[in-house]
């Protein structure tokens, strides 16, 4: 999605990341044709390092996690688009159902993000329309 217009970067927190994608998660990526990533999860310490990817868009999808975030470097734009943990269900029919509502949301935000005229646009303005598009419902 998007071509080469971005590289996206996923982590978690530190402490926080498990060792593997969550079945659900990884069922809604198959369900829906997307591959799974190749990489563990990872926490973000690894993208605030030295010599790590500069990053332009922070999405944080955990409310929970916004206190405990870095100072990214390069301050780059940020903005949350809160959604439940699928992984904390106990129900693996709920999760799994959870997954998916989160998968097609994100999906949909992602498409939009994509089409927005980034290029053409100030901070402040991107900003605004990141932070609009975690509003969706």
């Amino acid at each position: 999605m998007g071509g080469h217009q971005f590289v996206a970067q996923y982590c978690g927190q530190p402490g926080f990341v498990e060792r593997s994608i969550h079945p659900a998660a990884k069922a809604a990526l198959e369900n829906a044709h997307i591959p799974v990533p190749g990489m563990p999860p990872r926490p973000w310490t690894d993208l605030w390092r030295t010599g790590s990817p500069r990053l332009d868009l922070v999405v944080t999808l955990d409310e929970g996690a916004m206190g405990s975030e870095p100072s990214w470097p390069g301050q780059p734009i940020s903005a949350l688009w809160a959604f439940e943990d699928a992984a904390a269900l106990a129900d693996p029919n709920d999760a799994a159902r959870a997954a998916m509502r989160i998968l097609y949301s994100l999906q949909r935000r992602l498409e939009l993000l994509i089409n927005l005229p980034l290029g053409r646009a100030d901070s402040s303005a991107i900003r605004s329309d990141l932070r609009d598009l975690g509003r969706m419902a």
